[in-house]
């Protein structure tokens, strides 16, 4: 039971997060347009990005909210997480000469070192509810079953 309060909470705290960064994206898109306009993509690429993005994080928030998507909820944060966290190391390591954050909402003003604190948190978030859902399943497998596969 303690394994899906703890599940639900990772949970809500993620649908929050996406869906907050998705909103302030989709409600400002002047700003986020302009901010990818910055970045060193392709103009092509900035433009599916626009709307690739947001709509990505709200169906990753939409996952988490219902007991059959929320594993798959969780791999895609996990995987969308880790592209970002992969994009900030490569910001900190000087890959690219100036990037603007094109982050939502107050996520924005994080400077590039207290964004990857930030993903790395999300991302442990993430793992730890992937492994807490994983023995939720292993909790509820018969006995019988785990002996007879052994």
């Amino acid at each position: 039971m303690k394994r899906i309060v703890i599940i639900d909470f990772i949970s809500a705290l993620l649908i929050l997060l996406f869906l907050y960064t998705s909103f302030s994206k989709i409600f400002d898109l002047w700003y986020f347009k302009y901010d990818l306009s910055k970045q060193p993509f392709p103009l092509w690429l900035q433009q599916i990005f626009v709307w690739l993005i947001p709509t990505i994080e709200i169906i990753i928030a939409v996952c988490l909210i219902f007991r059959n998507t929320k594993k798959w909820g969780f791999y895609l944060a996990l995987g969308l997480m880790a592209i970002f966290t992969g994009y900030t190391i490569a910001i900190l390591m000087h890959v690219f000469p100036y990037v603007p954050c094109g982050c939502g909402g107050v996520i924005r003003t994080l400077t590039w070192p207290q964004h990857l604190f930030f993903n790395v948190a999300v991302v442990g978030l993430i793992v730890t509810a992937l492994i807490l859902e994983k023995k939720k399943l292993n909790d509820h497998v018969p006995s019988k079953i785990i002996r007879r596969n052994l």
